[in-house]
């Protein structure tokens, strides 16, 4: 039982880091330089942090939801 505990919660760690690094590959390509002030550079980069993190995370919580919901599949039959 805790040993299932321990798979799930490193399943999760690695899908959230791998989709906030797909998510940060994918946020390079958007040009943020219009959208922010010349001398504000520091804090422009910590908010693409928090956004990367943020969609990173929502598209991994989907995406282990699905996974448990595919598994979960069994009981209905």
């Amino acid at each position: 039982m805790m040993q299932i505990l321990g798979q799930d919660a490193l399943i999760s760690m690695l899908s959230h880091i791998i989709f906030i690094i797909i998510t940060w590959y994918a946020i390079q390509s958007v040009n943020f330089d219009e959208w922010f002030r010349k001398m504000k550079v520091f804090e422009a980069r910590i908010l693409i942090i928090f956004i990367t993190i943020a969609i990173g995370t929502t598209v991994s919580r989907f995406f282990l939801e699905f996974l448990s919901w595919s598994q979960q599949l069994i009981y209905l039959f």
